[in-house]
């Protein structure tokens, strides 16, 4: 949710005490962990554990006071990603973007579980009166509605290394016979014990998941913050890197600029704590969109996976990558892994349509591109997704109108810019694709804008020569968007030229035809 005004004044002026609430917060986590346990309970120890599914809810701030909103968006995400690790065989969690679409919402418990296929809910909420913390949590079955375990607390501040010691104690009391001592150890150096660097932590997560330019910069000032506080932070360097590397892509930043800084924090991740997926992840995206070595990429997030099979955000860069090297069949299957984690996660669905789109699966992209869309019509990289195949199927009006969603929606990125002059240029209104091309070049003259983005236009408009003198600028520039080049069905007429051929092997892409 955007920050308000007082939230921007609360985060600006970072108050040290506040890492009291932050310490009881740990508490909460810890507590909602227990309700979540008491599914163990009611199967029987020893006895054979179907799957189940889990969705921790928002946590509600009954507080009054928005200062604590962060806080309370911070321990749901904590929750869900200890969860996750603790017993992937039996537990499934529903991710945390999806989690929280409800927020605030007025849909009955029955209702949230049907929609996101879980078994059982997590609910909880916090208060704080007088330097106390109350804590409410109860586990609800859904087919039923009936309340499995309720529990309120009072707790005073105590310190956050204790209270992730307690956490583990909860959970190895509570399932010591499916809980690794490696997983253990996993939870307990999950996060730092430096309580000030986990609240700055916890700030800067707040602001990067609002995903515009503005709060990605707020967020990794937080997140850097936190790691001069706890230089071995694996989670805040993770945060760092994954700001910076997807700033090209998603807001123009020059990939030589950014990435020796992305490079240098996934590294500083994975040094920190090389079994947290986050870092693995990290580490992979960095490889995968900045240098272009995509089977160390693979690995990385195949890790990933291993470490915590319900991290989304992994399942959907490895099903990026494969579908970039042509594993079609591959790619598919771990998209659809990963909307079965996050059913309602806009990103997820729209990067199942490029992999689609990529696969000449054409019904497929249009149908996740407008799930994308439906579950956050602003999101203007759904609209982008479904004006680039309605364009390939022939439908340039709606084609016109995804594209020009795209460009109110996305704060003047260049993507929805060349994909207009693209199509225009396909349609023969030459001069309106020239005006694209010069509005393209005067904005270069202040800012980065991506060669891609001319060369594309280049290509609606028949112009080779110039295509690739652009997408050998896009080579010099390192713009991440040449990774499309191997199976974007937009460059299919251009597979047979040799300097097409030539321009792959320079970038290390392998070509993967029209369809494999």
């Amino acid at each position: 949710m955007p920050a308000s005004r007082t939230d921007e004044a609360h985060t600006e002026s970072y108050d040290p005490g506040a890492r009291g609430l932050t310490r009881l917060a740990v508490g909460l986590l810890a507590l909602a962990l227990v309700a979540a346990f008491v599914i163990w309970a009611r199967f029987g120890a020893g006895t054979a554990v179907s799957r189940v599914t889990l969705a921790v809810l928002p946590v509600e701030n009954l507080s009054g006071d928005p200062e604590r909103e962060y806080l309370a968006d911070g321990l749901a995400e904590d929750t869900i990603a200890s969860l996750g690790q603790i017993d992937p065989e039996h537990v499934g969690v529903i991710g945390r973007t999806s989690i929280m679409a409800y927020k605030r919402t007025t849909k009955s418990l029955a209702e949230i579980g049907h929609e996101l296929g879980a078994d059982y809910l997590v609910e909880s909420s916090l208060q704080a009166e007088n330097g106390r913390l109350r804590i409410t949590s109860k586990l609800i079955r859904v087919r039923d509605q009936v309340q499995v375990w309720s529990e309120s607390y009072d707790r005073e501040p105590t310190p956050l290394l204790g209270l992730q010691r307690e956490l583990s104690t909860v959970i190895a009391e509570q399932i010591r016979i499916r809980l690794s001592p490696e997983r253990l150890n996993a939870l307990a150096r999950r996060h730092t014990r430096n309580a000030d660097a986990y609240d700055l932590y916890l700030r800067g997560r707040y602001f990067g998941n609002q995903l515009t330019p503005a709060t990605n910069k707020r967020a990794v000032e937080y997140y850097e913050r936190a790691t001069a506080l706890d230089p071995n932070y694996a989670l805040a360097w993770s945060g760092i890197a994954d700001a910076i590397a997807a700033s090209p892509i998603n807001s123009d930043v020059s990939p030589r600029q950014v990435t020796p800084r992305a490079r240098e924090a996934a590294e500083r991740a994975v040094r920190a704590d090389p079994d947290l997926a986050e870092a693995q992840t990290s580490l992979g995206y960095v490889d995968f969109l900045l240098d272009w070595t995509w089977p160390t990429a693979e690995a990385a997030f195949r890790r990933a996976i291993s470490l915590d099979p319900s991290y989304s955000r992994a399942h959907v860069v490895l099903g990026h990558v494969l579908s970039q090297m042509g594993r079609q069949g591959e790619a598919e299957t771990v998209m659809r892994r990963a909307r079965e984690l996050e059913p309602l996660n806009a990103m997820v669905h729209a990067m199942s349509s490029q992999v689609a789109f990529q696969g000449r699966d054409y019904p497929g992209a249009v149908e996740h591109a407008r799930q994308a869309i439906v579950v956050d019509p602003e999101f203007w990289i759904g609209h982008i997704q479904l004006g680039q195949v309605y364009e390939q199927l022939g439908r340039s009006d709606l084609a016109f109108e995804a594209f020009m969603k795209a460009a109110r929606f996305s704060g003047g990125n260049s993507k929805a810019m060349s994909f207009r002059g693209h199509l225009l240029a396909k349609l023969g209104r030459v001069d309106e694709a020239r005006d694209v091309l010069r509005t393209l070049e005067a904005v270069s003259r202040d800012r980065y804008v991506p060669p891609y983005a001319l060369a594309f236009v280049h290509a609606g408009l028949g112009e080779r020569d110039a295509v690739f003198e652009w997408l050998d600028r896009a080579y010099e520039a390192r713009d991440v968007h040449l990774i499309f080049l191997p199976v974007d069905p937009e460059w299919d007429p251009y597979r047979a030229d040799p300097r097409f051929e030539a321009l792959l092997a320079r970038c290390g892409f392998a070509s993967s035809g029209p369809h494999q």
